[in-house]
Order: C-alpha cells, then structure tokens, then sequence
C-alpha cells in the first residue's frame, strides 16, 4: 500500500470515529441537561456539548480530506472555524461554572466576560474566512491555535477548582493532564507531522469529553449531597466516646439523602453548644434560647449564647466534618444548613432554638 493511501485511510478512519463519538457525546451531555440542568436553569452543559458538537463536524470534514486530498485549503479552513466555535462555546460555559478560581472568579462573572471573548473570537475568524474563501497560507491561518490555548489555560485552572472543591483529587489531577495533552496537540498543529497531529488529537479529545462527562456526573452528585432533607426526618444524637485518654465528642446524624447515618466530630466548646439546645428544646416547652445584646454590659446578666459567631462556629464544625474544609459554599451549604437546623423568635429576634422536634434529638 502507497504511503498517501494509508494516509487517506487512516484520515478516513478517524474521520468517522471523531464525527460518530462526539456526536453521540453531544447527545449524551444534552439529554443530561435535559433531564437535570434544564429545571436549575444551568446553561453550561449546553455550551460544553455544542462544543462537542464542533469536533463531530470536524470529523466529516477530515472524511472529506482523506477522499480529496488535493482540495485542502477550505477543509482545513472550516476546521480552524470549528475550532474557534469550539474554543468559544467552551470559554461561554464557564461562568456557569458553580466553583472557580478566585483570582478569575471576579471576571468570568462580570459582564464583561462575553465582550473578553467574542472579540478575540472575531479577530481570529476574520483570517481564518479569508483563508476559507482565498486558500491563504501562512502563520495567520493559525490564529484558532492561540485562541484555544488560552482557552485551555483558563480551562484548566478552572476544573482544578471544580474538582478540587468537590473533593475529588485524582480527578483533577487528571483533567490537569488532558490539558496538558491537549495543549501539545494544540502546538502540533503548528508543526507538519500530520500522523502525529491525529493520533493526539484523538487522545485528546476522548479524555476531554470523559473529563466533561465527570464533570456533570460530579455537579449531579453535588446535588444530591447538597439536597437537604425534610425536618420531619431529621435527627441528632449527641454522645461521647473515651478513646484511651481523650475524650471523643461527636453527634450523630440520620435523615441525611444518600447517607443512612454519619458521626460527626465536635469541639467542646460546639459539643457543649449543642448539648445546650438539645437539652432546652426536649426539657422546655418552647426550647428558646437567648443570644447575648451586642451592646449588653458585661455583669448584665448571664445569657445562654455569648454572641451569634457560637452558632456560627457550630455550622462550620458540621460542614468541614460532612463536605470537607473549604469544599462547601456558603449559599449552596451554610444557609441551607443553618435554615434546615435552627429558627428564630418572630417575636423576639434574639431567641433561637433547634427546629428538629424534640423526640429527633437525644443526649446519650
């Protein structure tokens, strides 16, 4: 077999898989959306599955290349188009992204955002269409390479963050190389060696789209952790366990979705907190107790919590134990929590008490 012809095959080879499994990817990313992202009003996975969808068109026109070798200028035209769509959609997802990097958060959620990345986009498209419709050659037909790289750049700090604050390492261990894979791919597009350029390309873009699919399946698993149950179900029991000569203080928790019981560890100053509204809300009828004025006097009187941070301190303590520190948001975790465990006097803003009824709470 001539070398041209076992190019051609395998031009055509891959052609075909890159059409058939990204857009059986696009589909799948989709109906995710469909079925979950859709009732949250979350838009990303629509941009990151229309980006797959760039590749699988990709692959139709590399089927094109390997049966008309001789036409190359406008194939490979519509291929730097796609990638420039491709990189586009990617950069468009990440604002809906729920965890970013802080030095980035700021900006990818301003609305300045869309204007950062259109506008590269257009002047990488306007050489890229001339290369289209006038076959021009040279170093500015590669304006699609530097905007995928720094769409890569961005991308990739912001899975790290992504996976990191989900708790899930090795997952972002792992999207750190496909990046990295991806990126040489990327430079290989500046090089000749055609074989090379599709063997990388093929790796690339199946780690990716798994990265993308770990992705969703992370953000579903988030949702079901972060899916706090009815307060009907809920409930607490506080004890302590001497292990050799520490004390371990703990409580624990049923009701919560997908975990049938979980030990949580506790300080002594939140165990003792704890304690206190257990014991007043099964001892009392009403259960309240008093936080201290800020502007009180000191030998006032005495008050049952010191100051709101108490409580506070006590809901971090329960979050670091069930998520993890620093794996845990203050609007998707804290105000749920707090809503879910405490209440406070209609009456008189300064009383609090558990909102569980006082057969869920025990002291063992």
């Amino acid at each position: 077999m001539e070398p041209l012809e076992a190019n051609a095959e395998v031009l055509n080879f891959y052609g075909w898989w890159e059409f058939s499994t990204c857009l059986f990817a696009f589909a799948a990313l989709l109906a995710i959306w469909w079925h979950i992202g859709r009732k949250q009003g979350d838009k990303g996975q629509v941009w990151l599955a229309f980006s797959i969808l760039c590749w699988s068109a990709s692959g139709l026109l590399e089927v094109y290349l390997a049966s008309n070798p001789l036409e190359v200028s406008w194939p490979e035209g519509g291929k730097s188009l796609l990638s420039l769509m491709n990189s586009l959609f990617i950069l468009s997802a990440l604002p809906w992204f729920r965890f970013l990097p802080k030095p980035l958060e700021a900006l990818i959620r301003s609305p300045y955002w869309v204007y950062l990345i259109t506008i590269p986009f257009v002047l990488a498209l306007l050489p890229t269409l001339r290369k289209i419709l006038m076959g021009s050659e040279g170093l500015i037909q590669e304006f699609d390479v530097y905007y995928s790289l720094f769409t890569l750049l961005i991308l990739g700090m912001v899975l790290w963050e992504s996976f990191r604050r989900r708790r899930l390492k090795a997952l972002a261990i792992l999207s750190q190389v496909c990046i990295l894979i991806t990126l040489l791919a990327q430079l290989y597009k500046l090089s000749d060696s055609r074989l090379n350029l599709l063997l990388f390309s093929a790796f690339f873009k199946s780690s990716l789209i798994m990265i993308f699919f770990a992705l969703a399946l992370s953000w579903v698993r988030e949702l079901s952790e972060t899916h706090l149950p009815l307060v009907e179900n809920l409930k607490l029991t506080l004890f302590s366990n001497r292990q050799g000569d520490r004390i371990k203080k703990e409580v624990e928790v049923r009701g919560l979705p997908n975990r049938d019981r979980v030990q949580v560890s506790l300080t002594p100053s939140n165990y003792e907190l704890l304690s206190r509204f257990i014991r007043a809300r099964t001892e009392h009828p009403q259960g309240w107790l008093e936080i201290r004025p800020k502007n009180a006097p000191a030998k006032d009187r005495e008050y049952d919590i010191q100051e709101y941070n108490e409580i506070r301190r006590l809901l971090i303590n329960f979050l670091d134990e069930l998520y993890g520190p620093k794996a845990w948001d203050k609007k998707i975790h804290f105000d749920p929590m707090k809503s879910l465990l405490f209440e406070q006097s209609k009456d008189r803003q300064r009383l609090i008490r558990l909102r569980l009824s006082p057969d869920s709470l025990k002291i063992s």
